[in-house]
């Protein structure tokens, strides 16, 4: 049977904040959903892209060299290499699109980096 699935409505059904789960594959990368409401952490992917895209809401992501403003609908990819800690200050319903080898926080860990294991649990 064919299915479809909807990010959107995935999303809103998380009950864990900043915890990706994955929804979807595309070749050697992963579509995520995430519920997030404060800081993650400093950090980067050394070796990938990540794409952020807004679902619900508004997120900030902190850079070194700038900072920028996502709101519902729109997108942003954070290039492999730099610093970022993504900042919702209210609720706020992501789609990511990362390579399956991205780590969930890159180069650091804190009590909010998932697994790729757990990112991978059934919904």
């Amino acid at each position: 049977m064919i299915e479809t699935v909807s990010p959107k409505i995935v999303a809103s059904a998380l009950t864990e904040l900043w915890s990706p789960r994955v929804i979807a594959e595309v070749d050697d990368a992963y579509i995520k959903v995430a519920k997030v409401r404060g800081s993650l952490a400093w950090h980067s992917h050394e070796n990938e892209d990540e794409l952020f895209l807004v679902l619900k809401g508004s997120l900030r992501i902190e850079m070194e060299g700038g900072t920028v403003e996502l709101n519902e609908g729109e997108m942003f990819v954070v290039p492999k290499g730099t610093q970022h800690n993504p900042v919702a200050d209210e609720e706020c319903h992501l789609m990511l699109i990362e390579r399956k080898s991205t780590a969930h926080t890159g180069d650091v860990a804190t009590e909010k980096t998932r697994s790729i294991a757990d990112q991978l649990r059934p919904l």
